[in-house]
């Protein structure tokens, strides 16, 4: 009896240091998620890069593209797992550097005086540390660039495998002179401990000087909420209302371009109906804004699809395909043209959008 009594206090104390462990190592994780959390400030100044000699006047026509990489990593080989999918590395470093030099390849064949990047890694274990800022930057001759984090996470432990390290963000070009950078915080719609380890999306605010005028151009590149419940993609959508209204009235040109992660209100997306157990893009209510606002995305080729499966090979027409990215433009602005290029998700699961638009 003795004995019997001996072999369960030897397994209860082996399970309680057990447990204890599991314990510490929680805590001591959790501490190492806070310690190292990506906190940044309301309003932070950015640096830039490279040097811009295009001098911009009224009545200048500016070729623009925005486009949404997908961190070199989601061509048409990928799916993902947060949208149903099974790869959480959806590339090898070949594929990458494939799905890059494609990238920079219809970059240079559109020539844009500005470009806007979005979900762009500079050193991010999932796109094998490669600079894709910094590869853009050396192809493109003449310009300033400036780089706001959207997600920098020191390990991600989240899924099996896990993600890793994250450093990603979006990332402004511009041939033309910027007078200054800045990140603006958007709202987080995830509390703690989620937070910790999350995107802390922002706008990547540039302001462009006009030769003869006292105003400039506002350029705001952005990547809003995409896995929230809709609130932040609200609240979000709500401050970027705010700014855009504020620098309108103030005489600038404005423009913001990028992934909305929604579709305006005005567009007409009814050849892409929503595909039930499907991520689900919010809606931008254009109606919200003073006059005189465009509100711009080329519905006649889809900007995304969805990555629930691999699409090289398949039917195509099983696809959830979105209109999510485009531009919003004041109204002292006339837009010439608007434009999703066909590239077929090749090398990203987003299409670029180019547009040209003249200074009034």
């Amino acid at each position: 009896m003795k004995e019997k009594k001996k072999w369960w206090k030897r397994l209860l104390k082996f399970v309680a240091v057990e447990l204890l462990a599991v314990v510490v190592a929680v805590v001591a994780f959790f501490g190492f998620l806070s310690v190292t959390e990506y906190k940044p400030k309301d309003v932070e100044e950015l640096t830039l890069s490279g040097k811009a000699e295009n001098v911009l006047s009224k009545g200048d026509t500016i070729k623009f593209m925005t486009w949404n990489i997908g961190y070199g990593a989601l061509g048409d080989n990928a799916d993902f797992f947060m949208d149903g999918g099974s790869m959480v590395y959806s590339a090898d470093k070949e594929r990458v550097t494939s799905n890059m030099n494609g990238i920079i390849k219809a970059i240079n064949d559109v020539s844009p005086d500005i470009l806007l990047m979005q979900e762009t890694d500079i050193n991010s274990a999932r796109s094998y540390h490669i600079n894709e800022m910094e590869l853009v930057q050396n192809e493109l001759d003449g310009y300033v660039s400036s780089f706001a984090n959207n997600f920098k996470v020191v390990f991600l432990p989240y899924p099996i495998p896990p993600i890793g390290k994250v450093d990603s963000g979006i990332v402004t070009y511009s041939s033309y002179p910027v007078e200054s950078a800045q990140r603006i915080q958007l709202p987080i719609p995830f509390s703690w401990p989620v937070s910790m380890a999350n995107l802390k999306r922002c706008l990547l605010v540039n302001r462009i000087p006009v030769e003869g005028t006292d105003n400039e151009i506002v350029l705001i590149n952005l990547h809003l909420e995409a896995y929230d419940d809709g609130e932040g993609k609200i609240m979000q959508t709500k401050m970027l209302h705010d700014i855009l209204e504020q620098e309108v009235k103030a005489g600038n040109y404005v423009i913001a371009g990028g992934d909305f992660n929604q579709v305006f209100s005005n567009a007409d997306t009814s050849a892409y109906p929503a595909q039930e157990g499907k991520w689900k893009a919010g809606e931008i209510d254009v109606s919200v804004f003073s006059d005189g606002w465009q509100f711009l995305m080329d519905t006649r080729v889809p900007s995304c699809r969805s990555l629930d499966s691999v699409y090289a090979g398949a039917e195509h027409n099983g696809f959830q395909y979105y209109a999510i990215d485009g531009f919003i433009v004041s109204g002292n602005i006339r837009v010439d043209s608007l434009q999703t290029i066909d590239l077929d998700f090749v090398c990203s699961d987003h299409n670029p959008v180019v547009m040209s638009a003249t200074l009034q």
